[in-house]
């Protein structure tokens, strides 16, 4: 395929400019979703590591690679520190991006790694990061009385990843289609196939009238999950021991 090529092509491009070994590089957002329209953009991230003696110097390091953005690629990666650091913070973006379907370069390495932050995973800190994603985009996006249909993805992804982690205690699916075993009415599901099927023929800015059963899912939920982020025990792992172990292995193993 020509663009997974073209995207193979960048991450070495990224490798021999920046001077950094690429672990692991994936498809983030509606792409990995599988709700994609004609005219989405290819939202490509990675993970990367530098040479040991790079995170021995005093002065402090970029940890954050901006590579392209235009209408065609948003393509950014992550430094190892900074991704370790978060995966101890339970970041659900780290573990979206760790479970997508959509993989253009891993490694042995990467595959140790995340064995050992897949025990980080939170289900407060997801739950709760679900929860706000669907929030901002229910009060910033669906209030009009036509709307575009891709914010309804938006709204209903998190909030139908809230009800996994809620029921099965676990990791959620990336792909929505995966999430749709959480809608509970056939008739409400029925909608939503209805907006797929809409929102894959159309342009991602085209407003449609808004849909009355998903109105009032995203709304009952927002107010349940709401509830449910605040009383949550916090369920995070303190210890550093597993993450400082994977990343003095692998500064030590590297030939860059």
């Amino acid at each position: 395929m020509k663009i997974r090529k073209e995207i193979t092509d960048k991450l070495l491009e990224v490798e021999q400019q920046e001077h950094v070994k690429i672990l692991y590089a994936v498809e983030s957002g509606s792409r990995a979703w599988g709700v994609e329209s004609s005219d989405s953009d290819y939202d490509v991230r990675f993970i990367y590591v530098r040479p040991m003696n790079d995170y021995l110097k005093l002065h402090k390091q970029k940890d954050i690679i901006e590579w392209q953005l235009d209408e065609v690629f948003d393509m950014n990666g992550w430094d190892l520190k900074k991704t370790l650091i978060q995966f101890h913070k339970g970041n659900a973006t780290l573990f979206e991006w760790a479970n997508s379907p959509i993989v253009y370069k891993t490694t042995d390495e990467w595959n140790d790694i995340y064995k050992n932050c897949k025990p980080y995973f939170s289900e407060k800190i997801a739950l709760y990061h679900y929860y706000g994603t669907a929030n901002s985009t229910f009060k910033q996006y669906l209030q009009e009385d036509k709307v575009q249909y891709k914010k309804y993805i938006y709204a209903l992804r998190p909030l139908l990843a809230c009800h996994f982690i809620e029921q099965q205690h676990a990791i959620p699916p990336v792909r929505f289609k995966d999430l749709l075993s959480c809608v509970s009415t056939k008739e409400l599901l029925d909608e939503i196939e209805t907006m797929l099927v809409i929102k894959a023929a159309s342009d991602e800015k085209n407003l449609n009238p808004k849909l009355p059963m998903i109105q009032q899912y995203i709304e009952q939920e927002l107010v349940r999950y709401e509830q449910l982020s605040k009383t949550m025990e916090d369920d995070r792992i303190a210890d550093w021991k597993m993450l400082d172990d994977v990343f003095v292995k692998l500064l030590i193993s590297l030939e860059i």
